[in-house]
């Protein structure tokens, strides 16, 4: 166990994105905006304003825009000097400002779990950051953020948990847990943690939810886990072997949380982020209200 700072935030973003075909058979899915900026932008501006230093982004082939955004834009940035376009300029500056981000390519598509573990010489001996892009947090204070306190209250390992309802709950992977009654009543203990159970079978309604934690004997554990029925190695079995010689916290965050990686949840998140911008606001919410629904 360690209560080190978190200075780095990996970011596996190497899938196909197949929920967003055929706009991702030449676009990242982590490209795509909402708003005006991308979506993996949002996650990155996320771990900067909770104190990472250093973004590492796990990628694959066709995957190159996403390095191109965080690079300079020597052409585009001396057009929006010279037109006079200073607050687009500043905008265009400060994506490639914002973060040192290095990158390590997964070759095939196995699995979180690996896409995690091909990090690892980057990472080094140290607790780290996991932040899935496709979960978009709106927060007063960064999702990420709040998990960082209770990393620091435990010096263990956290993962971001949230309520989830019904038949859903087989769509993510559960915790067993029980309440330590410390951080507000949102911080519990990890017993189990089970992927993608029937609902019946759910050990609870805790949710894990893309934001981690970790320490780094999780790096050991992940090279010990066989893959599964599918190929894929399973981020969910690597914590279970570390929970066997750590433990393991479960933060139930504040903050709405969208999934991005699905078309609904992608139109739910344009259309509420884009509510929340006082110069897009205004007349979004009067057409809105026009529309005869």
């Amino acid at each position: 166990m360690s209560k080190s700072k978190v200075r780095k935030c990996v970011f596996p973003a190497a899938g196909l994105g197949t929920r967003f075909l055929p706009a991702t058979k030449s676009i990242p899915k982590e490209m795509l905006p909402l708003v005006d900026k991308p979506i993996i932008q949002y996650g990155v501006e996320e771990a900067i304003a909770s104190g990472c230093e250093q973004i590492v982004i796990v990628t694959g082939r066709g995957k190159a825009a996403m390095e191109d955004h965080f690079d300079l834009s020597y052409e585009l940035e001396k057009t929006l000097e010279a037109k006079g376009k200073k607050e687009l300029l500043a905008a265009v500056q400060h994506v490639s400002r914002m973060a040192h981000v290095a990158y390590v390519r997964q070759k095939e598509p196995l699995g979180l779990g690996h896409a995690v573990l091909m990090a690892r010489e980057l990472v080094g001996d140290e607790p780290f950051a996991v932040l899935l892009p496709d979960d978009v947090i709106d927060a007063a204070t960064p999702c990420l953020q709040q998990m960082l306190r209770a990393h620091e209250e435990t010096g263990c390992s956290v993962i971001a948990i949230q309520e989830v309802e019904g038949p859903a709950i087989s769509a993510y992977g559960v915790i067993a847990a029980k309440p330590t009654g410390k951080l507000g009543g949102r911080l519990f203990e990890v017993t189990d943690l089970v992927e993608k159970p029937k609902p019946a079978e759910a050990p609870s309604k805790l949710a894990v939810i893309g934001r981690y934690i970790l320490t780094p004997r999780l790096f050991e554990m992940m090279a010990q886990v066989r893959p599964g029925a599918i190929g894929e190695l399973q981020l969910t079995d690597g914590l279970r072997l570390l929970l066997k010689h750590e433990r393991i916290y479960g933060y139930r965050f504040e903050g709405t949380r969208y999934d991005a990686g699905d078309k609904a949840g992608f139109l739910r998140a344009t259309v509420e982020l884009a509510l929340k911008r006082p110069d897009l606001g205004p007349d979004l919410r009067s057409w809105l209200k026009s529309l005869k629904l």
